[in-house]
């Protein structure tokens, strides 16, 4: 079964609330969808957000590649031969989006034709994922006022906290009140964004050793060398890499160097195939992981769902699948539903990124 052709459609859909964090802010999801179409007739789609201020994609530019590079190269190639379409699209630097998006599209194909769900084909380690909610910039009280909303309504209980704003009290201040507010079980992380220093980072670390924080994410540009590894060496818990270990490479790199000892995976940026590889590596290594959100819809939080399902050392802490809640509109055909804080996986064939196309038809911008 060979690729005949590859779609990339590029759509707007707005967010009820913007998000805003120490890197940028997102008010509409305008993102692109990515269909992978063989000469069976076989249909596989995945969706791919567009982060100029982390991987220096655009709409536009994910479009261009897909059709223009990828697409005329990948024509003709065989959906098992998934080794050799990675080989292809790694030909072209960068692009990390639109690269995972052919992937899981791909590997949609595949769970189709083989009549399975790929989360069975990854590994099928359990059938659902507890849900984690990212917290954006907000006064104190109110994102407090939030997360208890989402603890009642979906049986949350992990919560991710935007920080890396001056003067550094705004986020010390919110990771206080949510721990008095939430009581000692929930679960609580931080994530900078790259928005410290490594010794303001520090600075908030000492200033909350007291809250049972979980780990803090990318608190410094990693580029920050020594800076970044002081804090990683000193640090009571855990320092997570997240854009700064984009792919296999990088997260090796931030791992074996002392820039990291944890890591997020996230399946929009790596698809399916690199993300295991990431995932296989950390697990031998003895670091964690975790599986991440890039503000995804529907459509890119369902593979979340599968690839993070498929692996036990995806399972263990909770994963960021509920930033979706905060859209006007979905184009997933089948929509998700979070329960008693989990998300479960789709059944059926494929990875269950099917879209309604009324939906697509109505909000496609091309």
């Amino acid at each position: 079964m060979k690729i005949a052709a590859i779609e990339a459609i590029p759509y707007s859909i707005p967010y009820r609330h913007p998000l805003h964090f120490a890197s940028g802010s997102v008010h509409e999801a305008d993102h692109v969808l990515v269909r992978v179409h063989t000469d069976d007739g076989v249909v596989g789609t995945a969706d791919t957000p567009p982060r100029p201020y982390t991987y220096g994609e655009t709409q536009k530019s994910i479009v261009a590649v897909v059709q223009d590079v990828f697409a005329p190269q990948l024509v003709g190639v065989d959906v098992f031969d998934r080794e050799k379409i990675q080989a292809v699209m790694a030909r072209t630097i960068h692009n990390q989006t639109a690269k995972g998006a052919v992937d899981i599209a791909v590997w949609d194909v595949i769970g189709k034709t083989l009549g399975q769900p790929v989360t069975k084909l990854l590994g099928g380690y359990t059938d659902s994922l507890r849900v984690s909610h990212m917290l954006g910039f907000k006064p104190a009280k109110e994102l407090l006022a939030l997360a208890l909303e989402f603890r009642e309504t979906y049986g949350i209980n992990t919560f991710k906290l935007k920080t890396g704003r001056r003067p550094l009290n705004l986020d010390i201040e919110a990771a206080r009140v949510l721990r008095e507010g939430l009581g000692e079980d929930a679960e609580l992380y931080m994530d900078a964004n790259r928005g410290w220093t490594a010794n303001e980072a520090a600075e908030v670390l000492r200033r909350t050793a007291d809250l049972g924080l979980q780990f803090l994410e990318e608190p410094d540009d990693a580029r920050e060398v020594l800076g970044r590894r002081r804090l990683v060496t000193n640090s009571p818990i855990p320092i997570a890499a997240d854009e700064s270990a984009a792919n296999l490479g990088e997260a090796a790199r931030e791992i074996l160097t002392g820039g990291a000892n944890l890591l997020s995976v996230k399946t929009a940026r790596s698809g399916f195939t690199e993300a295991a590889k990431i995932v296989g590596m950390a697990e031998g290594m003895g670091i964690d992981v975790y599986i991440g959100n890039q503000i995804d819809t529907q459509v890119g939080t369902v593979a979340s769902v599968v690839f993070g399902a498929a692996f036990a050392h995806t399972a263990k802490r909770a994963a960021e699948l509920s930033n979706y809640l905060d859209m006007t509109d979905d184009l997933l055909a089948q929509p998700l539903a979070i329960t008693d804080g989990r998300i479960h996986v789709p059944e059926g064939p494929g990875a269950g990124t099917d879209v309604d196309d009324d939906k697509l038809a109505h909000y496609r911008t091309d």
